[in-house]
């Protein structure tokens, strides 16, 4: 036992102990409560406004098979813009568009092949798009003999003359990546960029390839392709006809033909010319700050798909669910919390036309701004936010040569970590990654003006650009995620003291 003198303190000590333990588990309760307090605040206040329910309704009624598709340049894309117009009008953003409308509506030229044109080998006629494709527009009339150059990887043009000839060649794929998106879409735009293109330089008057068993698996893909035509807005270089060397492609039935002595080719390519409308939805909730009010942070996505086109699995509706109606529904969820608790900056929400067709809905905003092009303080673009592994994604604009903005992208970095937490791919941001995805989306054209610019992303599936691409195969858990990801980056710029700096010396690789 303890000394006397020692048992004696006891009670004392004892006491003293107690009102220490006591102030200290106040002091713990205290910080912990107010660590906890702070962990709440640092969280978006609307952030519970974004709801799974919500984003599969929007997503089920856009993606749905009475808007066939949404392409561009037709009626389907202008009713789900109206329909996105009037959920704008719903959720209450004030209209700011043209007129006062939630529309901005712009021209959107459309150069095709007229059916009235024609082509023949031997004088013996190919039936257009089934026979014979035109991979390259011109308007031109030729009748002249063929040199037959055999096949296209063992060719030899280094002393060849081909001014003002019509030269056919085999279509080979050795060298050609076919590990990309769309492939059969691709091919024979890379044969073309790998064989023909020296030629045309050469002077060549016009190539015809021949398919190769790759080219023929891509017939139906790449035809459907050549037949819409090209597409761009006024003062673009597909605005106007130009005068191009034509590029044809016919199957390997007609390789005899093209061999055979004496070979001639007529052809009479007529290119019609035909304007059609797009429209950007415009939308605005205006910001609480007097002074930071008049600057804007602009949600980016677009509500075009690619129409009715060729049969897979039975269907031809390409619904365009996750490209990109995953992200106009995330806009709408941003949109619903910003009302319910709006930032001091003032946001705009503007879903692009015809992006499909070249990017032409945001390069015409962005050259045609509702807002002081300045006041743009940021760009926070999505484009396909709806799959792959539910616990990845991607953010482009991250790395050089692509970002432009540190302090954007710190915050969107900073809103991942406080929220999904999300592993990030870092490949595809690449300059050399083979997809060049960046380049693909709308925050492009804004990103080369200089606005802070990111674009969100879960990346490419093998359901892209086919009617595979539907409401029901979106992981809506995710993509709840995601638009919770937009909105917390959003919250973030939109309420900054300071809008994020564009970093020094930013100039893309193309």
């Amino acid at each position: 036992m303890l000394p006397s003198n020692e048992l004696a303190i006891l009670p004392i000590q004892s006491s003293k102990m107690k009102r220490t333990l006591i102030a200290l588990s106040i002091l713990i309760i205290a910080q912990t409560v107010q660590a906890q307090s702070a962990q709440k605040t640092s969280a978006p206040p609307a952030l519970n406004v974004i709801k799974v329910a919500d984003l599969k309704k929007d997503l089920y009624a856009l993606a749905d098979a009475h808007y066939r598709g949404r392409s561009a340049g037709t009626i389907d894309e202008l009713k789900a813009s109206m329909w996105l117009g009037e959920l704008y009008r719903t959720i209450g953003l004030l209209p700011a568009g043209d007129d006062g409308t939630y529309f901005q509506y712009f021209n959107m030229w459309h150069n095709h092949i007229s059916d009235n044109s024609n082509i023949s080998i031997n004088n013996q006629t190919l039936a257009l798009w089934k026979e014979v494709t035109v991979a390259q527009m011109a308007n031109v009339q030729i009748d002249a003999p063929i040199l037959y150059l055999g096949n296209a990887a063992t060719m030899n043009i280094t002393n060849l003359d081909v001014k003002g000839k019509v030269l056919a060649i085999e279509a080979n794929a050795a060298g050609i990546n076919q590990n990309v998106s769309l492939p059969t879409w691709r091919y024979p735009r890379n044969i073309l960029a790998k064989y023909g293109n020296a030629l045309i330089a050469k002077g060549a008057a016009a190539i015809i390839f021949i398919n190769d068993d790759v080219a023929e698996n891509a017939w139906t893909d790449a035809n459907e392709n050549n037949y819409r035509g090209t597409f761009d807005i006024d003062g673009g270089p597909n605005a106007v006809v130009q005068t191009k060397v034509p590029v044809l492609w016919v199957h390997a039935a007609s390789k005899q033909l093209l061999q055979s002595a004496g070979a001639t080719l007529k052809v009479n390519l007529i290119i019609e010319h035909q304007s059609y409308p797009s429209v950007n939805i415009v939308g605005l909730i205006k910001g609480t700050d007097k002074n930071l009010a008049s600057e804007y942070l602009l949600y980016s996505g677009h509500q075009d798909a690619h129409g009715v086109r060729n049969s897979n699995n039975t269907d031809s509706v390409y619904y365009g669910a996750d490209d990109n109606a995953s992200v106009d529904v995330a806009m709408m969820a941003n949109a619903r919390a910003f009302i319910k608790n709006p930032s001091k900056r003032s946001v705009l929400f503007v879903i692009h036309g015809a992006e499909e067709r070249g990017l032409l809905g945001s390069r015409y905003y962005s050259s045609h701004p509702t807002v002081p092009l300045q006041s743009i303080v940021a760009i926070l673009n999505g484009d396909m936010i709806g799959r792959n592994n539910p616990d990845s994604a991607a953010l482009l604009g991250v790395q050089a040569p692509h970002r432009n903005s540190s302090e954007l992208v710190a915050m969107a970095l900073s809103a991942n970590e406080e929220g999904p937490k999300f592993k990030l791919d870092t490949l595809w941001d690449k300059p050399a990654h083979v997809e060049g995805w960046f380049f693909r989306s709308d925050h492009l054209p804004y990103a080369r003006l200089g606005i802070p610019s990111i674009m969100y992303t879960t990346l490419l599936h093998p359901d892209y650009h086919t009617p595979l691409d539907d409401a029901q195969h979106i992981d809506y858990d995710k993509l709840k995620k995601m638009a919770d990801w937009m909105y917390r980056t959003g919250w973030k710029v939109a309420n900054a003291a300071v809008r994020p700096a564009k970093d020094a010396n930013f100039k893309l690789e193309r």
